[in-house]
């Protein structure tokens, strides 16, 4: 066990909780209409605090158990069965490892919630979440960062996928449920309201830029060069990609606007995540300049061509950008097209399947939509009986 190693992962756990709360559910409340915010606050934690839960009964010996095969971790480390505080992972007690990766898998369902927002019912919230971590996310997990089958030498002529941080593991899988999700709920009855709070938003999304140093950074898991590395081509990645939005808005529209940076933040941040460990800071400079413009791009094209509410641009600035980062890897030299490309399309045909079928399970029993006067006069109210505002805001 090494103390500076321990320290650095104790804080980069802080760091990626502030990411979710509040830091995610700032920036996605400041996004939503005023009747919706405490909705979209409750959702992320709700999340959090069930995640948490799950993840020490049985999500953890999913994604990291010692079970052989390559698939899932097994149940041997249910409760965290075995596990003291004495027990090491490396040069980190094992029980940190799991608080860290606790958080984890906590934001990622938590992603989930920006394609959902203003007409959900919260039931189908906890229900779905909590199902989709533990069959989706968990294996995923096992099968990249737990010694699984898509992390070995004999995937793809020798080479494993690479994902330092959750480009793949994290940002596809969450942008995929999230398209899917959007397209089973339909569009909201009013899509033209503009976001009620951009300050809020601008807050949520300079947390989320200071917790991704713990997300990135941490996922070294040791106090060393790489933790450094990969801190610093994150925030060179989210900064070119602030800039590269903004400017693109500005040609596009005449205008480049506050929501409009920080998302561009948010893109450069999911798309330096898999190759934060790998890459030097102007291939993260090339790497976020590309994502301010490419997320922009997706954004457009899945709203106004696809027609498909993805309310909050989930799937166009995580998934989009998890995947682009992902294959950037191979692009630079540092993985392999064929080991990306193939970890990309495994995940996603296991996403979009275990997905797909939770939603159509779960909606025999649970209601996946509220009703249309509860749509239109908000969840706030009428679902969790409080209002974040007066009645004249």
């Amino acid at each position: 066990m090494n103390g500076a190693d321990t320290a650095w992962i104790i804080v980069a756990t802080a760091l990626v909780l502030f990411m979710t709360l509040p830091g995610l559910a700032l920036f996605y409340g400041g996004l939503v209409r005023a009747r919706n915010v405490l909705s979209v606050f409750m959702q992320c934690y709700a999340i959090a605090c069930l995640m948490s839960i799950l993840w020490l009964v049985v999500g953890y010996s999913i994604a990291f158990g010692p079970a052989t095969g390559g698939y899932w971790g097994g149940l041997d480390k249910m409760f965290l069965s075995g596990v003291t505080a004495d027990t090491v992972s490396g040069t980190i007690p094992e029980v940190l490892f799991f608080a860290f990766q606790m958080t984890f898998a906590i934001i990622t369902p938590a992603l989930i919630v920006g394609a959902y927002v203003e007409r959900i019912g919260f039931a189908f919230v906890l229900a779905f979440s909590a199902l989709w971590m533990l069959i989706c996310y968990a294996p995923v997990v096992h099968w990249i960062w737990g010694g699984g089958f898509l992390s070995g030498d004999a995937w793809f002529g020798g080479s494993g996928v690479t994902d330092f941080a959750g480009g793949i593991v994290v940002h596809e899988t969450a942008g995929l449920a999230a398209i899917i999700l959007a397209i089973f709920l339909g569009p909201r009855k009013n899509q033209t309201t503009p976001p009620h709070n951009p300050g809020m938003v601008m807050i949520g999304a300079a947390m989320l830029w200071v917790g991704w140093f713990g997300f990135n950074g941490g996922s070294a898991l040791a106090a060393n060069g790489t933790a450094a590395m990969a801190i610093t081509v994150t925030h060179i990645s989210a900064a070119m990609a602030s800039l590269t939005w903004a400017l693109w808005e500005k040609i596009k529209f005449g205008r480049a606007s506050l929501v409009g940076i920080v998302t561009g933040t948010i893109a450069g941040l999911a798309s330096i995540t898999p190759a934060a460990g790998s890459v030097g800071p102007i291939e993260a400079m090339a790497i976020g300049a590309i994502a301010g413009i490419l997320c922009q791009e997706s954004v457009t094209l899945i709203r106004n061509v696809f027609k498909i509410d993805d309310t909050l641009d989930v799937f166009a600035v995580h998934g989009v950008g998890g995947i682009f980062g992902t294959l950037m890897l191979a692009i630079f030299g540092h993985a392999t097209f064929a080991a990306q490309l193939g970890g990309l399309a495994v995940v996603g045909i296991w996403t979009v399947a275990v997905t797909v079928a939770l939603i159509l399970i779960l909606r025999l029993f649970i209601p996946i939509r509220v009703d249309e006067e509860t749509e239109v006069s908000g969840l706030d109210l009428a679902v969790h009986g409080e209002r974040a505002y007066e009645l004249n805001s």
